[in-house]
């Protein structure tokens, strides 16, 4: 396997948009025109606009083999990547249902349902191996770069909010134990599953709803004005992690998938638990002290994590319960370990 630090391949384009910006990447072609068909017609939640927009925003995470690295601040990109994230960000405005207020979001997220539908209930109960491989495949988009765009709204914070949110992220990136590093973590998870850990190596099978869970990430991670809304998602994330991943835990162990694959999750249980309180107390009620106008932002934050998680979600049971792959393209044999 190759280090975890190498530099990942350029995907296949899925559309006119994601061909253009692979090769400008490259230096074979023009970016597509703002204003043009592809852009404005262009479904913001669909595999072409999403792949276009994975591939600006990891220029500013560990790049693409071959790429230049000045061209994450290439003019040309940035006015390409501004189009894709308005569609995008307008889609996802328009069609999230919010809260009246961030006590009413946080509330319901706290309240765990007493018959749960969603993936982590299904995988707990019934789901099998090959499920889990496909659910850790996606979800590495994320976990490989876990607390990295949360880490960008640090220079954006401070006071109560900036301390509670340094302290939580410290935890993610191993409390200064390179071993402990949730990303390293998931990484033996993989490794348990017999999935390739490479950086980057599933983004041709992940599908557009897996890339629109971890583009939004970084769309409110990048703008400084929606330092609210990632506030918010990070809230999301933090709050029902725990009872999350006590069940994904179960299920590993259910399955037998391995030791590094129940501890990730075991981890996430006990830490998680602890960062909800910070979370809360610190970084969101910190915050809206000092910006009480940010409030409607978080809410959003928290709504928008909530929808796009149940679309993906969606996806994958819809997917399994036919009976078939929720991947584009099909895993390779399990790697012995």
């Amino acid at each position: 396997m190759a280090h975890d630090t190498d530099e990942p391949r350029l995907p296949t384009a899925r559309g006119p948009l994601s061909e253009a910006v692979t090769r400008y990447l490259t230096g074979t072609g023009p970016l597509p025109t703002p204003g043009d068909d592809p852009v404005r017609d262009a479904d913001p939640y669909g595999d072409d606009l999403q792949l276009a927009l994975y591939l600006c925003y990891e220029l500013h995470y560990r790049g693409f083999s071959g790429v230049p690295e000045a061209l994450e601040w290439d003019p040309g990109l940035l006015r390409t990547r501004a189009a894709l994230e308005d569609r995008f960000l307008t889609a996802l405005r328009a069609d999230t249902p919010v809260h009246d207020s961030v006590a009413d979001a946080v509330e319901d997220l706290l309240v765990e349902p007493v018959n749960g539908t969603g993936v982590s209930y299904f995988l707990r109960d019934k789901g099998e191996l090959w499920q889990l491989r496909e659910f850790a495949a996606l979800r590495s988009l994320y976990h490989l770069k876990e607390a990295d765009p949360h880490a960008w709204v640090l220079p954006r914070l401070s006071g109560r909010a900036k301390a509670g949110m340094a302290a939580v992220e410290f935890d993610e990136f191993g409390g200064g134990r390179a071993d402990r590093v949730h990303a390293r973590l998931f990484a033996d998870l993989m490794t348990d599953l017999g999935l390739d850990t490479t950086y980057g190596r599933h983004l041709d099978a992940a599908n557009a709803e897996a890339l629109v869970t971890v583009n939004m990430m970084s769309l409110f991670g990048l703008h400084r004005e929606l330092r609210g809304a990632l506030v918010g998602h990070f809230a999301a994330v933090e709050i029902t992690s725990s009872p999350g991943s006590r069940r994904l835990a179960e299920a590993m162990r259910r399955t037998g998938a391995g030791p590094a694959a129940e501890h990730f999750y075991d981890e996430h249980v006990e830490a998680d638990a602890v960062h909800e309180q910070v979370v809360r107390h610190d970084v969101i009620d910190g915050l809206l002290e000092q910006e009480p106008h940010l409030a409607r932002d978080v809410v959003f934050g928290i709504d928008a994590t909530g929808y796009v998680e149940d679309r993906f979600g969606a996806r994958l049971l819809a997917d399994w319960r036919a009976g078939h792959s929720a991947l584009r393209t099909p895993l390779q044999t399990p790697v012995p370990h």
